[in-house]
């Protein structure tokens, strides 16, 4: 079909009852689109909402929307987290490597994806910018295509590539890109980011996601040499590695001398690293995240966070008991990519406690809450009182692994409930 210029309002009066609409990722959520879908909600009923993490405003997930709007996330943000908790809206445990076969099986067959994009080239390319992940899938299989084009949106190299011959409806909104809060480092944080870059070996692969511990790390490899990231994801502390050249990618075997991700979260500062720069990748999640791609890269050092740890090894990393915080993402794929890699190390590192000081390895995990790895694919285990490396190792040694890197407060509490589960511990 041939692409036609408009408004938000026109574009979105192609969404029918009972449709499954696809909202672009994280700081790629098109806000004039979103805002226009929301806005005729007393028209509509029953439209699925399908997506992975989005920031910015989520309308079709207010109190009152039920009815127009069966929201079906397949991670749950901070935007999502009171809607799913209500009930207002439902979420999906998938593995983020297997979102886009949700498509492209006709599992959850896609009618309308709304993104973002950057303006067309003088050949009519546009790019998906920031975030490709699960949206090359949506684009590829929607039956329409209605897209924000702006200004703001970095040209991004890789999967992301889109002919506007392929776009039902642009409307043009140059919106401002949302950015990712500054994460500060606490003491706490930097002894594991110290920890953590001790186990990183010269000619490693990373991946690595967001926040403070991931900063922490990159901020001690300094000293390392020839590293590589192939990625779900990567932020601004990242740049500083890429542009000394630490991380040159000269040892990966799956695109060596560029930087591999699904999507970027960041400041403009990264946004306009990755505007039309060939050394960064971004590329469909299915390829990024498959098992059989990640293993092929050498040294794979996957570092991910947790919420807890029980004493056996669980990892609970997207629910807090029985209420979702997160989601599944791609903690599997990648911890399973790196165990397969040669030389290859999963990393889970994570505080000793919470804000309020409550251990965050515990006996056994909360009521309810989820296993999000499992303790057959756990290895090592990093808080800032040390690391415990768990494979190969007994239930009766990894609880005496785990419980040296609890936070000192907790350990005799730990050692008596590991007494009692543990005969002879």
């Amino acid at each position: 079909m041939n692409q036609s210029f408009t408004t938000a309002d026109q574009a979105l009066s192609s969404v029918r009852s009972n449709d499954r609409v696809f909202i672009h990722s994280v700081f790629a959520a098109p806000p004039l689109l979103i805002q226009a879908l929301a806005n005729r909600s007393r028209e509509l009923k029953n439209v699925e909402v399908v997506h992975i993490h989005t920031e910015g405003e989520a309308p079709y997930s207010s109190p009152g929307m039920e009815e127009s709007f069966k929201i079906n996330a397949l991670f749950v943000a901070a935007n999502m987290r009171k809607a799913v908790e209500e009930g207002r809206a439902d979420y999906v445990p998938v593995f983020l490597s297997e979102c886009p076969s949700l498509f492209r099986k006709g599992i959850l067959p896609i009618d309308v994806a709304l993104i973002s994009v950057s303006p067309p080239d003088k050949h009519g390319f546009c790019s998906l910018g920031v975030s490709v992940d699960i949206a090359k899938a949506a684009v590829d299989t929607a039956k329409i295509v209605i897209a924000q084009v702006n200004a703001n949106m970095p040209r991004t190299h890789g999967d992301g590539i889109l002919h506007v011959s392929k776009i039902h409806s642009i409307v043009e909104g140059h919106t401002p890109l949302l950015e990712a809060a500054a994460f500060p480092t606490s003491e706490v944080e930097t002894l594991i980011g110290k920890h953590v870059a001790g186990l990183v070996e010269d000619g490693a692969t990373l991946q690595m996601g967001i926040g403070a511990i991931p900063n922490a790390v990159l901020s001690c490899l300094s000293n390392h040499k020839d590293l590589g990231i192939h990625t779900e994801m990567f932020s601004d502390g990242a740049i500083p590695l890429i542009e000394k050249g630490i991380v040159n990618g000269l040892k990966k075997k799956k695109h060596p001398g560029k930087v591999v991700s699904g999507f970027v979260m960041g400041t403009k500062r990264l946004y306009d690293f990755i505007d039309d720069n060939p050394e960064v990748l971004l590329l469909d999640i299915g390829y990024v995240n498959d098992t059989s791609v990640i293993r092929k890269n050498p040294k794979v050092t996957a570092i991910n966070s947790a919420i807890e740890v029980d004493l056996t090894g669980q990892i609970c990393a997207d629910s807090i008991g029985t209420r979702q915080f997160s989601g599944v993402g791609g903690q599997m794929d990648f911890i399973r990519g790196a165990s397969l890699s040669e030389g290859g190390k999963p990393i889970i590192a994570l505080p000793s406690t919470t804000s309020k000081g409550e251990s965050r390895i515990v006996a056994t995990l909360k009521p309810g809450a989820s296993v999000t790895t499992t303790r057959a694919h756990v290895h090592y285990i990093v808080t800032e009182y040390g690391v415990a490396d768990l494979y190969g190792k007994n239930l009766r040694q990894r609880a005496n692994e785990l419980i040296r890197i609890a936070h000192p407060n907790h350990r005799e509490a730990l050692e008596r409930l590991a007494a009692e589960r543990f005969k002879g511990f």
